[in-house]
Parts: structure tokens; sequence; C-alpha cells
């Protein structure tokens, strides 16, 4: 939405609370971050937000029609242009509701898909997220919007076909997701290009991951002297940012990931589409998991992030580190016990990326874990592999050689990326 401030949109949240499901977060937290999501879409003006509690989802319109009328007088009596959903909203279930309040309507995977549609800076971010919306767009074609008139360009989520244009559409669609398809997989190319390069050089990865806002660009940006978009606004960073850094105090040299932030109930159409996007946390040395330890949902972030490590398959092998940013944000005595909890466990580091407190501490830890993930291997090679013998010794990873009448017999310290790197030469 590229509207002026002056011309933003009134908008309205709904977080339904549904009684028969099992809510794994407290609903006025859920109702909270759902407006932090709308604050994040430029041309919005939030103007009220409520949770709905529901006995169960009504299959023709999500919510009873008493309560669509008592919405729809409070959507009226606002001036609402659009209502933001928190949550799964069928396209027969949108088109009922659009309907019955003359407004459009969102739901939590077309709001997050806006979002990055509006954020996305790369090329690769860029067809990403327009495959994204596109496999979205895809399932709603069911005569939604008929009402209404195309009111913006974009994603076209809150415009609409008309009822003899659904099969055409689709057609339409599914080829432009073919050619997206083809674009990606050229960009794709380059950047497993640009990933053999940085396998050539001898730096690990370390990947920052984390929630939403936790404050992993703010680290990026302490760590590295880098000036990543840091800013108290969910999904601020969107696409990866790389940067070779010395780390200090002695530390190593390393190839720094800044990656987008999670969220839960991600759409499982930007996992798919993001999943190249996150190849550096696949083959990272060192995932750093930065979380906002003020948060009052802290362990429940945890917990998403940690789901969607899984469904990435990211090796349980790789070593984490959790970083507890956010440290300032707490009273004294929270932080004391914070910082007590913390000593418990030797993966956990406890900072402030805004104040450096702590900043010393994680730098030991990380070469430390650094440090611990490399494994001593002999290897034989013959005379006819004298180009893997030449990678071995740009990666900095032979310890000693001896010369035999068939080939080399090396000593390596390597980790499980180089190994694998090597593998594939």
């Amino acid at each position: 939405m590229t509207s002026t401030e002056s011309e933003a949109t009134r908008a309205w949240v709904l977080h339904p609370d549904i009684r028969d499901q099992d809510a794994a977060r407290e609903p006025a937290r859920a109702l909270e971050e759902a407006v932090a999501l709308a604050h994040a879409l430029p041309g919005l003006e939030v103007v009220g937000s409520e949770i709905v509690r529901l006995p169960r989802p009504h299959p023709g319109a999500l919510f009873g029609s008493g309560k669509i009328e008592e919405l729809k007088a409070r959507l009226e009596e606002n001036e609402i242009g659009l209502v933001l959903i928190d949550g799964p909203v069928t396209p027969v279930q949108q088109r009922n509701l659009e309907k019955a309040w003359s407004c459009k309507l969102l739901d939590r995977t077309g709001l997050i898909l806006e979002i990055f549609s509006d954020r996305a800076a790369t090329r690769e971010g860029v067809l990403q997220v327009e495959m994204a919306a596109l496999s979205y767009q895809r399932t709603r074609l069911v005569r939604a919007w008929t009402h209404l008139e195309r009111q913006r360009g974009g994603l076209g989520f809150v415009g609409g076909p008309g009822e003899t244009q659904i099969e055409a559409d689709r057609r339409a669609i599914d080829d432009q997701l073919v050619r997206l398809r083809r674009q990606l997989d050229k960009v794709v190319k380059t950047r497993s290009l640009h990933r053999a390069a940085r396998a050539k050089v001898p730096f690990p990865i370390v990947a920052l991951v984390g929630y939403t806002n936790a404050g992993k660009s703010t680290l990026f940006n302490r760590l590295t002297g880098a000036e990543v978009m840091a800013k108290d606004m969910l999904f601020a960073t969107l696409d990866p940012t790389m940067r070779r850094v010395s780390l200090p105090h002695g530390g190593p040299d390393v190839i720094l990931s800044d990656t987008v932030g999670f969220i839960s109930d991600l759409p499982t159409e930007l996992v798919a589409a993001f999943r190249a996007t996150l190849e550096e946390v696949l083959s990272a040395d060192l995932i750093v998991h930065v979380r906002d330890i003020a948060h009052p949902e802290t362990e429940e972030q945890a917990r998403d992030v940690e789901a969607i490590l899984e469904g990435l398959k990211v090796s349980d092998a790789t070593p984490r580190l959790e970083v507890w940013n956010k440290i300032d944000l707490l009273s004294s005595e929270e932080a004391g016990t914070v910082r007590a909890r913390a000593a418990r466990r030797p993966d956990v580091v406890v900072l402030s990326a805004v104040t450096g407190e702590g900043l010393a501490q994680f730098v030991d830890k990380a070469t430390e874990a650094l440090t611990a993930a490399q494994v001593d291997e002999t290897i034989a090679l013959s005379f006819e592999e004298g180009r893997k013998r030449a990678w071995l010794f740009e990666q900095g990873v032979v310890e000693a050689e001896r010369q035999g009448e068939d080939g080399w017999e090396l000593d390596l310290r390597w980790t499980a990326r180089q190994k694998g790197a090597f593998g594939e030469l």
C-alpha cells in the first residue's frame, strides 16, 4: 500500500479467540502482535482492535450473524476501510464478511504477504514474495470482491475477478508462477555460485536467527559496524545480509548472516518461499538464536523459532548459542533473575545489543562454540587429487601432511560445513 499518511486506510484488527482450539498464546498478547503487524504495513491507520470470543468458527462467515451485525455497526461508526483478522479466513468467509461489512478484509497470511511485498529489496526476495502471493491468491478465486471496485495495484488481495474470469485468472496465475519459477532458478544459481565462493574462504558462518523484532539486526550492526535497518518493528529485515567481521577480543574472522525474523503461524507459502533465503542457516557453523528476553511471551516465541528451524531441517549437530537480548529493558530485580537462570546454562549469553553490555562474553562463547565445532580427522588423497589437496590448504584446515608412494596423508581439523563442501568437490 503506497498511500500517503493523509490518505491512510482506517483499519480495525480482530483476533478470533476460538474456545474449542488449544490456544498456545494468550489472546491479549496475540492481539498485541497482530496490531504490531498492522503497524508494520505503510498506509494503514489502526483505529481500533478487539478480541472476538467464539465457541466455534462459523463455516460460512467465521462469526455468527449477531456478532457480524454488532461489528458492522462499530466498523461503520469508525469509517473502517480494511478489517484485519488475526487468523486464517477461508475464501468463502472472506467474501461473505466483505459483503456484510462493505469493506476490504485481510487475514493473517494476506497481511504478512503484504508486509513482505512492501519490504523485499533483493531480486530473489521480490520473486519469492510474488510467488508466495500468487500461490495464496490462487486459492481465493471464488467470486470474492465482485461487489468492490479495484482500488489499488500491488498484490491485488483486495481487488478481484468477476465470476466469469475465475478460470482465466487461474490460468494466468499458473503461467505467471511458471515464469517466476524460471527467473528464481536463475537467481538461485547465482546465489549458489556465491555460496561456493564463500566455501573457499576459511571463515566460519555464524547465522543470527530469532523471532521478529528480537534485536538481530541491532546485534548485527553492533558487531559489524554495518547499517542494516534496525527498527522496533516486525519484519524490519527481510533480505539476508552477510558481512565478514573480525570478532573483537581476539575472536576469529567470521561471516555473520542476519536473517528474516520468524513469527508464529508463519504462512506455509512463505516458509517454502523463504527456504532459499534461509540457506545460510542450513549451512552455518554456528546458529545464534537471539531472543527478546524482556518480552512477556519470550518462551512461546522461542518455541516458535525452534519449530521453524526443525521444519527447515536444520541439523541438530550444528552448534547453537542462545542470546538473551534486551536485558536493559528489565528492572534490576528481573535482570538479576534472568542472569541467575542464564548462569546455569553454558549455551546462553545475556546481553544488550543497544548498550553493548555482555558483548565480550558473547564473543568468547561464540569463539568457544566455533572451536568446539571442529573435529580432527585423517584422510588419504591420491596424487591425481591435487585440486582437493589445494582446496584443503586454502581452507586452512591441514594440521600436518605426509607423502607416501601413492599420494598424501593429511591430518585435518575442520567443521562439518567444510567437510560437506569438500565432499562436493
